[in-house]
């Protein structure tokens, strides 16, 4: 049976889904982006201060669910441009202790929700 989670500390969603659901022990999140959930209004400013709210974001979420960063077996980080990967990198890294992070995958896309340069999301397990 599915549980779905919500919290206001995160964005609503803009559509036909949920923040995240949670399955047994595995959470399944959406993608974070760089809104600020106080506004509801896109906060871009530079690549690493709009890769911090997506990451706040995301913490968020995984607290609604009672877990935290340390619980995430799996990361997807889409990104609108690849020069900008060490410096999304550089922020996502501050998140995790690098011998325990989970298993992850950068993509490069053509475009992404509101034209914003990062979206992530996460699987997390109790």
């Amino acid at each position: 049976m599915k549980k779905i989670i919500q919290t206001s500390k995160a964005p609503a969603p803009i559509g036909p889904y949920n923040q995240a659901v949670l399955v047994g022990n595995t959470l399944y999140t959406s993608g974070q982006i760089a809104i600020n959930p106080s506004t509801g209004e896109l906060d871009l400013g530079s690549i690493k201060e709009e890769t911090t709210l997506v990451m706040e974001n995301m913490k968020a979420v995984l607290e609604a669910a009672e877990m935290t960063f340390e619980n995430v077996v799996k990361a997807s980080i889409f990104i609108s441009d690849m020069n900008n990967f060490a410096e999304i990198n550089a922020v996502y890294g501050t998140y995790f202790n690098e011998a325990t992070a989970p298993a992850r995958e950068t993509v490069e896309v053509a475009n992404l929700p509101k034209f914003v340069n990062v979206e992530i999301s996460m699987i997390a397990i109790k």
